[in-house]
């Protein structure tokens, strides 16, 4: 049996905006459950907001996130970066442009000087990326 690394993404009170956002980037299966579908609050301001989302795309990609509950402290992408890998290439320059087309790019997806291409961003979420394309030189 194996053993998978998922990242688990909190937000506040956009975890489903984030999660179609991310859906439309990496394309796959969205699974959403609500805080009044699952009875995980009693305040009723948040029974439509997302207690549990899951993505899980392409190249066995799995995505988790929910909103954070208004009692909770909630910190948006201060401590994680989420990373991206691998040797195809049109498939991880499109996650890049999906992923960084509306946020902020934070190191350009460029010629690395371990030979890959490699960029990072941050997402119009607050959630930070990484790219690494393996051995792929950068288009002239």
């Amino acid at each position: 049996m194996s053993t998978l690394l998922n990242p688990y993404i909190a937000f506040r009170d956009n975890a489903r905006q984030a999660l179609e956002f991310y859906q439309s980037v990496f394309g796959g299966d969205l699974r959403l459950n609500t805080f009044g579908e699952i009875g995980g609050s009693d305040d009723p301001s948040e029974a439509s907001k997302i207690m549990h989302g899951q993505l899980e795309a392409a190249n066995d990609l799995v995505l988790m996130a929910a909103d954070t509950p208004a009692g909770m402290e909630h910190t948006p992408g201060g401590n994680i970066s989420i990373s991206l890998s691998g040797d195809d290439e049109d498939t991880l320059r499109g996650y890049w442009e999906g992923l960084s087309g509306s946020g902020t790019v934070t190191e350009p997806l460029t010629q690395a000087p371990w030979g890959d291409t490699f960029g990072m961003c941050v997402d119009q979420f607050g959630v930070a990326w990484m790219v690494n394309i393996t051995g792929q030189q950068p288009p002239q």
